[in-house]
């Protein structure tokens, strides 16, 4: 007995190590990943504390998925009890179990248990995310019924709704436009004096007063940060219009409100996605002038994007990978997370905000 009493002290010992060593294992895995999520969209700290529970409750378990040989050790050690104690491998009280007479065949394996090979199913990159419901590229650009409206015929309104729409597409689902190419299918959508207007003042490092950067007027991946890891790129949002009458002009108001989520990786590494969403806001004035219709965009793209960095402002999008440099407009960020889902959302002052996922 005092033999048995010295292996359940030892076994005991011997978990309680497996314990320590899988709380130092999981809490340096916590810290890892937390160092893995983006810079600047970093969660709060309930999240490590939420899993630091998890370890410590699930402790037990772990013994057993990640140390199996440990309990396969104290159970052989066990089983090897000195001659004469008792145990569950003893028959009845006198003596051993009697050896089997009859050796006994193993029978074959059915067939029907030979492995089949399955291939894994493809796993979504928008899986676990509102995305997963959206719909795939132009098809999420739905238009309503064009009606008369502003003095514009209803011809005039389904033209300028099928003229926004393309704008749409030029500005967020053009693969050039969006690897960081010039955005000339935008330019060509624009009337010539504001296409001048926006050439020129493309890529602009330094804007004069009255202009910007109209870079901003797309969605732009940074040269050489980022690929696509998949060609589908999920959209959801509305168009809406109605009349308006300003500077002795009249026609119709046409507003959008998008959300682009588009999954991308960092090049040459295809094992991890990130998301990237932007939340595109716009207005545009549809009017005749001259016999011709207008279509003047007076606020485009504005909105937010989510997964890039905040501290480089050259009109592209950075992404954000686990192992980016710390955002140096990190620290000025304020106010609770936003959730980067919500198309109707008030829109923030802060240049830098943190988003709640991505």
């Amino acid at each position: 007995m005092a033999d048995m009493d010295d292996l359940d002290e030892r076994f005991a010992a011997l978990t309680s190590q497996i314990e320590r060593e899988e709380r130092r294992r999981m809490s340096k895995a916590a810290a890892k990943e937390w160092s893995r999520l983006p810079r600047n969209r970093r969660r709060r700290k309930w999240w490590i504390a939420s899993f630091t529970v998890f370890a410590l409750v699930a402790v037990a378990g772990l013994v057993v998925t990640y140390r199996p040989e440990a309990l396969t050790s104290a159970r052989d050690a066990l089983s090897a009890r000195p001659p004469g104690v008792p145990g569950a491998g003893d028959g009845l009280p006198g003596g051993p179990v009697p050896e089997e007479t009859t050796p006994v065949e193993a029978s074959p394996v059915p067939e029907e248990t030979t492995p089949v090979g399955v291939e894994p199913v493809p796993v979504s990159p928008f899986a676990g995310s509102p995305a997963e419901d959206y719909a795939d590229g132009a098809k999420g650009l739905v238009t309503p019924e064009a009606k008369a409206t502003g003095g514009l015929s209803r011809g005039d309104v389904a033209a300028a709704l099928k003229r926004t729409r393309d704008m749409l597409v030029a500005s967020h689902l053009d693969h050039r436009t969006l690897m960081g190419g010039r955005p000339t299918a935008l330019a060509r959508l624009l009337i010539p004096e504001q296409r001048e207007w926006f050439l020129r003042n493309l890529d602009n490092r330094k804007p004069k007063k009255g202009d910007f950067n109209t870079r901003h007027w797309v969605t732009s991946l940074a040269p050489k940060t980022a690929e696509l890891t998949t060609d589908v790129i999920k959209v959801n949002g509305r168009t809406k219009y109605a009349a308006f009458r300003e500077n002795g002009r009249t026609g119709a108001r046409i507003t959008v409100k998008y959300l682009f989520v588009y999954a991308i990786r960092r090049p040459g590494h295809p094992e991890h996605t990130e998301r990237v969403i932007v939340r595109s806001l716009g207005e545009v004035l549809a009017y005749r002038e001259n016999g011709e219709l207008v279509l003047w965009p007076v606020r485009w793209n504005a909105g937010s994007v989510t997964g890039v960095r905040c501290d480089i402002d050259d009109g592209f999008a950075h992404p954000v990978y686990d192992d980016s440099v710390p955002d140096k407009e990190l620290a000025k960020a304020t106010g609770a997370p936003i959730d980067p889902y919500q198309l109707d959302r008030e829109s923030r002052e802060e240049d830098c905000t943190i988003a709640s996922r991505t």
